[in-house]
């Protein structure tokens, strides 16, 4: 066993090990933790396969960007595990089910294609001097480019529509128009008043002798 070998089967154990801890661990911040984990063996093991735009696009993308926003909203949320736990075990196995179909499909597949010996349509061989994130480039913009359009479109739509959630219109939010803003005059809001800078003052009342009042 050579070392690329044995580096495969060590990122590959850590990689199962990451995965199961996200599903078993009972505090949601670890989780988070060890999927961070499994995208990294992920990532390292692209690398391996000499996929380097696939790894750092893995690690800049679901690493620095997704998984750490996803530790800040779970870190400042209150969130009760226990009560999101009482029917996990009620419906361990219709998940069970759906997952061991799911990793049959998967094997269907990919032992499918491990077996082929011909290079697919689509698939371009790669050499010692070859980029592959040339080529991949190359695929995307070529043969791929009406799907890769209609993804952008997708992806385009989704952030009008968060956008749009998010700015729709509260009743506990004060909210200002910015064309009443800009076509706001100073005369309508400010109102110059004339004070004279010195002023009579006014006549003290005489204080009435203590013996008058008696009297009264």
């Amino acid at each position: 066993m050579d070392v690329l070998t044995g580096l495969f089967y060590l990122f590959a154990a850590v990689l199962l090990f990451a995965s199961f801890r996200v599903i078993t661990s009972r505090n949601p911040v670890y989780a988070a933790l060890y999927l961070v984990l499994a995208f990294f063996q992920a990532s390292a093991i692209w690398l391996l396969l000499r996929a380097e735009f696939l790894a750092i696009v893995l690690v800049l993308v679901y690493v620095g960007a997704v998984m750490v926003l996803f530790l800040f909203v779970v870190m400042m949320l209150d969130i009760n595990v226990e009560d999101l736990r009482e029917g996990f075990w009620k419906h361990f196995p219709l998940a069970a089910g759906v997952g061991a179909l799911i990793a049959l499909e998967m094997a269907g597949v990919l032992m499918g294609g491990f077996r082929l010996t011909s290079p697919r349509a689509g698939v371009v061989a790669t050499g010692p001097e070859t980029s592959n994130t040339l080529e991949l480039g190359k695929l995307l913009y070529s043969q791929y480019l009406y799907p890769l359009e209609i993804a952008a479109v997708i992806l385009l739509v989704a952030i009008v529509a968060a956008i749009a959630l998010t700015l729709r219109a509260r009743k506990d939010s004060k909210h200002v128009n910015a064309s009443d803003q800009v076509r706001v005059k100073a005369r309508d809001r400010v109102r110059i008043v004339q004070i004279p800078v010195t002023q009579a003052a006014q006549p003290v009342p005489e204080p009435v002798p203590a013996a008058a009042e008696t009297k009264a």
